[in-house]
């Protein structure tokens, strides 16, 4: 506060604000916001909001069993093209569309291993389902076993790969032959239609 003699002029700092007032005169300065109490109900009610929605986007994302297949699917099919051009021999991909299970081996192994292999088969999750798998020069496979080559070159078997759920979502792999790249689409394509 700052006064000078003669004038009666009073200067007021308030939180960096200057105001000049006459002598005698009043100014009322409101500061304005939250009370403690404010602050308090809105965190109490922003966490509330959060428990009651958190859970159920994580059970959307971390648990819908058609997406984690499909991720893992597309991971074991780079890896297994990666292995094959890696270390020069042929691996498949094999699967059993009867009881959702797939499973790898390669030209290398011994028909004990391959039969162990089988025997370790991985199993889809509950409610996912290899729907077929569809090559270009065989066509449509819906039942029984079949496979897909990883050449020691890089070539993939042209192929296509089905996975649906029981809520009838449905995922399709196409696999690149000279790429090695998997597109996936969120719907059933039709094999006619590459």
């Amino acid at each position: 506060m700052e006064s000078r003699e003669g004038k009666g002029l009073i200067r007021i700092s308030i939180i960096g604000n200057w105001s000049s007032l006459q002598s005698g005169q009043v100014k009322h300065y409101t500061l304005k916001g939250f009370t403690l109490i404010e602050v308090t109900v809105i965190l109490v009610f922003i966490g509330i909001i959060l428990m009651l929605t958190i859970p159920r986007v994580q059970t959307g994302i971390v648990t819908d069993d058609l997406k984690a297949s499909t991720r893992k699917m597309i991971g074991l099919i780079r890896g297994l093209k990666d292995e094959a051009v890696r270390e020069h021999k042929t691996c498949f991909l094999h699967f059993d569309l009867e009881s959702d299970r797939y499973w790898t081996d390669s030209t290398v192994m011994s028909e004990e291993e391959r039969a162990r292999a089988a025997e370790n088969a991985f199993a889809l999750p509950a409610g996912v389902h290899v729907l077929d798998v569809w090559f270009r020069d065989k066509g449509k496979q819906m039942v029984g076993q079949t496979v897909i080559r990883f050449s020691e070159k890089g070539y993939i078997q042209p192929s296509v790969i089905h996975l649906g759920s029981e809520d009838d979502r449905v995922f399709t792999l196409e696999l690149s032959p000279f790429l090695g790249k998997v597109k996936i689409y969120e719907e059933y394509i039709e094999f006619e239609d590459f």
